[in-house]
Order: C-alpha cells, then structure tokens, then sequence
C-alpha cells in the first residue's frame, strides 16, 4: 500500500493519459475491437512496470531496514541512488555520520586524557598523604593535646583516602567489565578487610560494631564488592551518632541469603528512598549536611548491577538503616539466550578450576557485548 501511495502522482498521470488517447481513438471513429485491444494492452504494459517498480521498490526497502538493524554501521549497503536528490540525501548522510564519528572519537580521546590525568593525579597525591601519616607518626608518643590532634588529622587523612579512591572509582567503572576477576570467595574474610580499614573511625566516634561471623562463599570480584561494602560502612559510620551501632549480618529474604549492614543512624527520608541511587541525588540528609556529594550510592547501585548482584535500603526515620546485598547470581541473566544456557549447562557438569571460575568471566563479557557482537554480525551478513 504505501508503494501505492508514493506513486499516486504517476498512477493518476498514465491513467489521464489512456483516458485522452481514448477519447481520441473515438473522436476519430477508430473501431472499438481496436480501441479494445489497445487499452488492453497499454493496462497490461502499465501492470508489468508496476510489477518491476514494486520489485526494486521492495529491495530497496530491505536493503534499508538492513541499514537500520546495523545502527547505521553499514552505509556502505545503502541501495544506490536512482536520481539527484538521493544522491544528495545520500552524501548528507554520510557528511553526518562522518562528522559524528569524529566527534566521538574527539570525545573518546579527551575522555582518555582527563582519566590519565585524574589518574595521575591521584597516584601522586597519594605520596603527600603517605608522607603526612609518617610525619604523624612522630607526634604519637607526646602529650595528649598532641595525641587527639594527631587521631583527628589522620581522620581528615582518612576521608582525603576516600575521595581520591572514589574519583578513581568513579573513572573506571564504565570500564569495569574489563577489570573484572570473577571468583569464588569468602565473603567474611572480604567484610573483615572492610571493617579493619574503618577500624579508626568506629573507635574516634565510639560506634560499636555487632559482627555476626559470615560463613558463605559467592562468586564476584574481590575488589569491586569490596568497594561497595566500604562505601556502605562509610555512609553507615557518616550518619550515625556518636555512641550508636552498626551489625553486619546474613539475613534470609525473598531474593534468598543478603549480607546486611544495619545501623542506628538518622535514616532517610521516605520520599527520598526510591532516588537514593540516582547519581548526584543528596536528599534532605544531604541538604542538611553539605558534604554529601550523591556519588557514593550511585556507584554501588552501578558496581552491584555489573556483577550481576541486587541491591536495596529499607530505613525509618531516627531510628536508623538497614542496606541489602544479594550477592546470589541473576539467573535470569542466562535464560534469555539459548547458547547461554547449553554454556551453564556445561557448566554445571564441570567440575575444574577452569569452568567454575574462568568460564563466568567469558560468559559475562560476551552478555555485556552483546549488541555489538549483533552490529558486527550484521555489517558481516
């Protein structure tokens, strides 16, 4: 029909012209079985290029939809043009695409540049840093006006470590699949690490900790779940007074087994739970202490969503909050691909170091690339 529809014009055209060489062959008295047989076969000829138009019409249609399923990555198959204005419309097109590519490989590079920059940056201030907790070191042994200074400013020390970490953070994780080292670990003995590095701050705020020993394996990566967990430590210790508490424990949930941080802070308002992880969102917590920058959650939520492990809060006002990590694998991110699921399968019939822990690696990297694996198959047919 829409074949139909573009040819309006010509259709209407040939058709007033069959009328008007018949309305001739009558005023000149020409036989009507010769009127009969010409009308015939002008019809039959008019079918006939309308048969071989709808043919190049359809190709072309395809040959486009083929375009289009390549996100544009094939102009190459674009059909050829059949007059002047497809050919211009065909060199704007190729004007832009060009131009875009060029300015995403101009944003690549600057992305590339800022990240070696701020990467830099942060190796280097880690020396200053190292330096001033060795020159601290001296002022450990003197009187106790000395003593409280020096565990306050190795506070302020400890907090400076936590921004640059989360700036470093914060420039790999769209590249974390690359950075992945998916294995099975101890999950206890990657919450301990966590709570040996906030041991400082647990003890100058006089925060107890209710640790419930965490006798689970899981399969992750070490460091980026370990991210995750020191940065809920650190909101958990940031928001709650002086003299309260916070429990690390294993709770069963719909989602199965969660690791749970609980603590006795001011908690969170409860228009504010559903956009905690939005990035850059402070909330009224936020807004009333002015230090919060609204990236630390947004990272987690991104981190814990790579490695294919869920993640939520529960909390009530003044009486504090409790933050889920359902560290168990999304099944579901298998079962939408058959070759994925013959992958498990196999799997789960192994029993080496190589398919229990290598094999999820690659399985995970080919999900993630789907789509252009799909674009280059495309571009490939």
């Amino acid at each position: 029909m829409s074949f139909l529809r573009e040819r309006t014009r010509e259709i209407c055209l040939y058709m007033g012209l069959v009328g008007i060489f018949i309305v001739m062959l009558f005023l000149y008295n020409v036989p009507l079985d010769a009127v009969q047989y010409i009308v015939l076969l002008m019809i039959l000829w008019g079918v006939f290029c309308g048969a071989i138009g709808f043919s190049r019409y359809r190709r072309r249609h395809e040959a486009l939809l083929k375009v289009e399923r390549s996100h544009g990555k094939c102009l190459d198959d674009l059909p050829q043009p059949e007059g002047m204005l497809e050919d211009d419309y065909q060199r704007i097109v190729r004007l832009s695409d060009n131009l875009i590519r060029d300015m995403e490989s101009t944003a690549r590079i600057s992305k590339r540049e800022m990240e070696d920059y701020y990467g830099m940056w942060i190796h280097q201030i880690k020396t200053p840093i190292a330096a001033m907790h060795v020159l601290l070191q001296s002022y450990e042994n003197g009187d106790v006006v000395d003593q409280i200074l020096t565990k306050n400013i190795k506070m302020e020390l400890f907090k400076i470590e936590q921004y640059v970490e989360m700036v470093l953070t914060y420039l790999r994780v769209e590249d974390m699949s690359s950075d992945l080292s998916l294995k099975t670990y101890d999950l206890d003995d990657i919450v301990k690490h966590a709570v040996r590095k906030y041991s400082q701050p647990f003890i100058l705020k006089k925060i107890k900790l209710n640790y419930t020993t965490i006798d689970i394996q899981v399969l992750t990566d070490e460091k980026w779940l370990l991210f995750v967990i020191e940065q809920i430590l650190s909101n958990a210790l940031k928001y709650t007074k002086s003299m309260g508490s916070i429990a690390i424990y294993m709770e069963e949930t719909k989602q199965g087994k969660c690791l749970v941080i609980e603590d006795t802070g001011i908690g969170i308002q409860p228009e504010d739970l559903p956009r905690v992880f939005e990035k850059g969102f402070t909330g009224y917590n936020g807004r009333t202490d002015k230090k919060s920058t609204g990236i630390g959650l947004y990272l987690c939520k991104v981190v814990m969503d790579r490695l294919r492990h869920s993640i939520w809060i529960e909390s009530e006002v003044d009486q504090g909050t409790k933050v889920f990590l359902c560290l168990s694998r999304d099944e579901g991110y298998f079962e939408y691909n058959p070759f994925l699921q013959r992958c498990k399968f196999i799997q789960g019939k192994c029993n080496s170091i190589l398919w229990k822990d290598i094999f999820p690696f690659f399985i995970i990297r080919f999900v993630e690339n789907k789509e252009r694996m799909d674009r280059l198959w495309h571009c490939w047919k």
